[in-house]
């Protein structure tokens, strides 16, 4: 659905809602442009946006569907922006994620989102109310847009590392719960995830921060690109915490593997101890079970406490050996 359509002239928002059929003539204004926000728009209302803007099809596809990699397009007098926005969720210790594309070129900003991981009215709130800022024009708004989607990575990044912390603790600290490995997996992928999010998105931000989009004058583009250069020193930022917490959290699951394998050892000496141990008087009993007629000891009257006191010294013995041995 649309859910503003506003016209902004010299850094000032006109009232009112402006109606979709005349954005495309107020946006060719001297000093004005249009922003039209959608929230999860339907082909329908996309195709009128085709129409009245010139999209390109391409990427009227991509944001009607969404679900693509961050990426920055230009389509002959307009650029697209694909972003993928994230929130971190404390009380699941999951990542929630969705998506922002924008077309931008001379005279209006479309943003379409899908999902609820970012919202963007605030960023419309804090434009407003810089009305520099408002005046260089769409601009302005893919930055502002932006740099929303990017500030919000860093509680997600906070949040997933406190999670690693957690378990890196269990993992070595004393009183530990258990084997981390169902949590170090689901950990996992939901850094793969916000990795898909932020890494893709260096480029495009560098392209921005070159001028490699939408340009209105050598003074405000110059401004322009300052500000995106800030945002490329976030992402830049957020992509090497992404990547150690990637390479963190491998290095977790190596070591809880590694501390599996050796707990399962020390199972196995202790049962491997204890079953040499019953051996010894297994082996004895055995012996002298046997139903020969001529067998030492057999007419001997200290022979059965014998063959007990035989037991009892050599299962002592070999419980002293690999108790001393850190066996048992």
């Amino acid at each position: 659905m649309i859910v503003e359509c506003a016209v902004y002239e010299d850094g000032v928002r006109r009232p009112g809602q402006l109606a979709l059929e005349h954005a495309c003539e107020a946006g060719q204004e001297p000093g004005a442009f249009v922003w039209i926000d959608l929230f999860e728009p339907t082909p329908e209302e996309f195709a009128a946006l085709q129409e009245e803007f010139s999209l390109h099809p391409l990427a009227v596809e991509d944001a009607v569907v969404a679900h693509e990699r961050p990426k920055l397009e230009r389509y002959g007098e307009h650029g697209f922006l694909v972003l993928r926005s994230a929130r971190y969720d404390d009380d699941r210790e999951e990542v929630d994620f969705g998506e922002i594309l924008v077309f931008a070129g001379h005279g209006f900003v479309i943003t379409a989102r899908h999902g609820e991981a970012t919202e963007i009215d605030g960023v419309r709130e804090a434009l407003e109310a810089d009305r520099g800022r408002l005046r260089i024009g769409p601009p302005s708004v893919v930055h502002a847009v932006l740099d929303r989607v990017v500030d919000d990575y860093e509680p997600v990044v906070l949040g997933l590392q406190q999670d690693i912390d957690e378990v890196e603790a269990s993992l070595f600290g004393d009183g530990g719960n258990g084997s981390p490995t169902g949590r170090i997996y689901k950990l996992g992928r939901e850094v793969l995830e916000l990795s898909r999010s932020v890494t893709p998105l260096v480029e495009p931000v560098r392209q921005l921060a070159s001028g490699d989009w939408v340009r209105e004058n050598q003074e405000e583009d110059l401004e322009v690109r300052r500000q995106f250069r800030d945002v490329l020193d976030h992402v830049v930022k957020d992509e090497q915490w992404v990547a150690s917490q990637r390479e963190l959290l491998s290095n977790l699951l190596q070591a809880n593997l590694t501390q599996v394998t050796i707990a399962q050892n020390e199972d196995m000496r202790r049962i491997s101890a204890w079953v040499a141990i019953v051996a010894v008087p297994t082996l004895v009993a055995g012996i002298y079970g046997m139903n020969f007629e001529h067998m030492p000891e057999l007419k001997w009257e200290a022979g059965y406490p014998m063959a007990l006191g035989l037991m009892l010294a050599a299962c002592s013995f070999l419980f002293w050996r690999f108790k001393r041995a850190g066996w048992l």
